[in-house]
């Protein structure tokens, strides 16, 4: 992955930006450029609030290279309060202690370090809310 990369879906990674249909409201994540429900291409950016539940989850114990020192790790649908799905690592939470409807919050987070000059990658992730169903 390279920087140029990176600076492109920084929206996306560390203020989950996606798209709101100006037609017919249905909001997307990751951003689209047609509107898969009216057809519209008349989409605008939308910064979603970062809450939602788990919807379904695995624990990953083989990971793929680069991805070892986080072992075990937990990946997971999660849909937003807003309507999207997203897929991804559910933190700050033993693996015994995820549930299927847990409220969960985005954090930004370390996903991955690349090549010897260490580019650090951050992104978003999910944790569970304190006293969340």
């Amino acid at each position: 992955m390279d920087l140029a990369r990176n600076w492109r879906l920084k929206n996306q990674r560390y203020r989950l930006e996606g798209t709101v249909c100006a037609n017919c409201g249905a909001n997307f994540f990751p951003p689209r450029q047609v509107c898969t429900e009216c057809r519209s291409s008349n989409l605008q950016p939308h910064e979603f609030d970062g809450h939602g539940e788990v919807y379904s989850f695995t624990t990953v114990s083989q990971a793929p290279l680069g991805h070892e020192s986080n072992l075990p790790y937990i990946v997971g649908m999660v849909k937003l309060d807003e309507g999207p799905m997203i897929e991804a690592q559910i933190t700050d939470v033993n693996p015994g202690d995820v549930r299927i409807g847990q409220r969960v919050e985005m954090v930004t987070r370390k996903l991955r370090e690349y090549g010897k000059e260490g580019l650090i990658v951050y992104g978003y992730k999910f944790r569970p809310i304190a006293n969340g169903n």
